[in-house]
């Protein structure tokens, strides 16, 4: 029989354990919140655990509402939403904004048949997008170099960079572009217009999607097939290998510390940093590419190619054929073509080509470094224009071995040179590096170099070699992937995020092109 004391002890346990429930559930929720909230220093992005696991209960809903075509896209941008509050804040309400401006210009644009009436629609998208682009990019260099000249002290201001805002005005552009030159019809549904828009996977970084590409496949409500998923799993895998595996390690224990003081190393560490920082360039930006186009195969949708072996290329033109496709493609026809092409003669051809380079560089940031990279790389496109004009080798002398491999080498030294200006945060960084490389280089230390450096010889070689293999190997690899039963699939899933958990910096590494 329960006495006073025996009731009065179970109560006291009971209220105990009550409040300790009680407080795990407030640390729980408090955590919770803390990791829904945005958190400058922790982004959510592809390569962070956090993404992973919502991303695994966004699928894992998303697959079961599929056939619900509204209620699949609602649940899409929801998502698509949250996760760029969580790499920019408020900003996603000027996402938001973006995209009900796009819609009623587009809707107004297919209703407008006066000439000026349509042309005052495309230079009111234009106008407000660069307009963005302009405050929140340029707004500190241009108000800097006015304040230069007036001999005054600009303090710059403290603006917070909407990330991927380069990548959505681009789309917009030419969403409102292709509606003008009649390429596309205005989209009527403004949740697949926002579908569109706001799509998570090219949303920070690329590639750009075109609304010509895209809006048809939003249409259609695809549904991803096996076969799509085994490859938006190989995509996302080899996408992480080159950002965590190979990327991120040779920026932390290498390549940073180059660029920060070029005077402490040899010219021949120096020249290293610069092939180094080529290399985790292209593994960084076509790892994150890797990722999305592999995201949305995942949910059904299929992106273009953006990365084409670029250092395989044998001319500064072709080069830009394989870098950053989406990219160069939408300045050539949004840019390029506007600005008469080469349709007024050779040297405005020239000029045409040389200013949208220039353009594409001050697209990456506000930093005339970057004005420089794109100056560098608008006057070897003019060069080798002009040159194959006066010179052509012989057809079969220009398809020998040694001669193909001789143009990939020296392509990819100028591409090296112009990316140690894209590196460098100013002048004076490329000059010390240029000098210790031709005044003291020191070629001796390499032996004690590959010693001292190994992993990151490997790391580098790993990239470059990987890069340079023949295509139908790498297609080879992704079809024998697919083709494995599903086990092995989740198994050799497993073991990448094993591999990338073991090599992954202590510090989140961001995206290089989450910047622009």
């Amino acid at each position: 029989m329960l006495n006073w004391s025996s009731l009065s002890y179970l109560s006291t346990e009971l209220i105990t354990l009550f409040c300790t429930f009680a407080a795990t559930m407030e640390n729980a929720i408090a955590r919770i919140t803390e990791l829904l909230l945005y958190d400058a220093a922790k982004p959510m992005l592809f390569n962070t655990g956090l993404f992973l696991v919502l991303f695994v209960i966004f699928l894992s809903l998303y697959q079961c509402v599929k056939g619900h075509r509204r209620l699949k896209m609602v649940l899409t941008v929801a998502f698509s939403l949250f996760f760029y509050y969580k790499s920019s804040s408020w900003c996603v309400a000027l996402l938001c904004c973006v995209c009900v401006s796009d819609y009623l210009l587009g809707l107004w644009l297919d209703k407008a048949v006066n000439r000026a009436v349509r042309r005052t629609i495309v230079a009111l998208n234009v106008l407000l997008n660069v307009g963005m682009l302009v405050y929140f990019k340029y707004f500190n260099l241009l108000a800097d170099a006015f304040y230069s000249i007036i001999g005054r002290t600009f303090d710059p201001l403290e603006v917070l960079l909407p990330a991927g805002i380069s990548f959505f005005t681009f789309r917009s552009i030419s969403y409102i572009v292709d509606i003008y030159r009649g390429d596309i019809k205005a989209c009527r549904n403004f949740l697949d217009y926002t579908f569109f828009l706001t799509f998570f996977p090219p949303l920070l970084a690329g590639p750009v999607v075109r609304a010509k590409d895209m809006l048809p496949q939003i249409k259609a409500n695809p549904t991803a097939t096996p076969a799509m998923i085994s490859e938006g799993l190989f995509l996302i895998m080899t996408g992480l290998i080159k950002k965590v595996v190979i990327a991120d390690y040779i920026s932390g224990n290498f390549v940073d510390r180059i660029f920060d003081n070029p005077a402490l190393y040899t010219g021949f560490e120096n020249l290293m940093g610069a092939i180094g920082f080529t290399i985790q360039l292209y593994c960084d930006f076509s790892g994150y590419s890797d990722m999305a186009i592999g995201l949305a195969l995942l949910l059904g949708y299929r992106f273009k190619e953006n990365f084409a072996a670029p250092f395989k290329a044998q001319s500064p033109t072709e080069f830009w054929r394989r870098w950053h496709i989406s990219l160069s493609t939408w300045l050539r026809d949004y840019l390029y073509i506007p600005l008469g092409g080469n349709r007024h003669g050779r040297a405005r051809a020239y000029f045409n080509q040389f200013i949208t380079m220039v353009i594409g560089g001050l697209w990456h940031g506000a930093s005339w470094m970057y004005v420089l990279w794109g100056a560098y790389h608008g006057l070897l496109l003019v060069l080798h224009k002009a040159f194959r004009r006066v010179w052509r080798l012989p057809e079969g002398v220009a398809g020998r071995f040694d001669i193909r491999i001789a143009n990939m080498a020296l392509t990819f030294a100028l591409v090296v040179i112009g990316f140690t200006f894209f590196r460098a945060p100013d002048f004076e960084t490329v000059r010390a590096m240029a000098s210790q490389i031709v005044n003291d280089f020191h070629i001796a230390v390499a032996p004690q170099f590959i010693e001292g450096y190994m992993m990151i010889v490997l790391a580098i070689a790993m990239g470059y070699i990987a890069h340079m293999t023949p295509r139908s190997w790498s297609t080879g690899v992704s079809k024998a992937y697919i083709a494995m039963p599903l086990l092995w699939q989740a198994l050799l899933l497993a073991a990448t995020v094993f591999i990338v958990i073991q090599t992954r910096q202590s510090e989140l590494v961001p995206f290089i092109y989450l910047q622009y």
